[in-house]
């Protein structure tokens, strides 16, 4: 484990706007750090961790109405 905290949103952004990182990045990227964060192996800014979830509840609502459409689409196209 590192001594330097981490923060949450700059790991995944780097140096881009959140428009630019596919919502799959976001998502892999914030799982392995929540992971490492749980396990203790990573430290993040805990007073600011809570504010960085707005990128990830950002790319899973996007990835939910994704798959809501996805959905709609196969009903329509089931015949009846």
């Amino acid at each position: 484990m590192t001594d330097r905290e981490l923060n949450f949103a700059r790991e995944i952004l780097g140096q881009r706007s959140y428009r630019e990182v596919p919502d799959p990045e976001v998502l892999q990227e914030a799982e392995r750090l929540l992971s490492a964060w749980l396990a203790g192996e990573t430290r993040m800014e805990r007073p600011k961790l809570y504010d960085h979830y707005a990128l990830l509840l950002l790319a899973l609502t996007r990835q939910v109405r994704a798959l809501e459409a996805r959905v709609a689409a196969l009903e329509s196209a089931r015949p009846e």
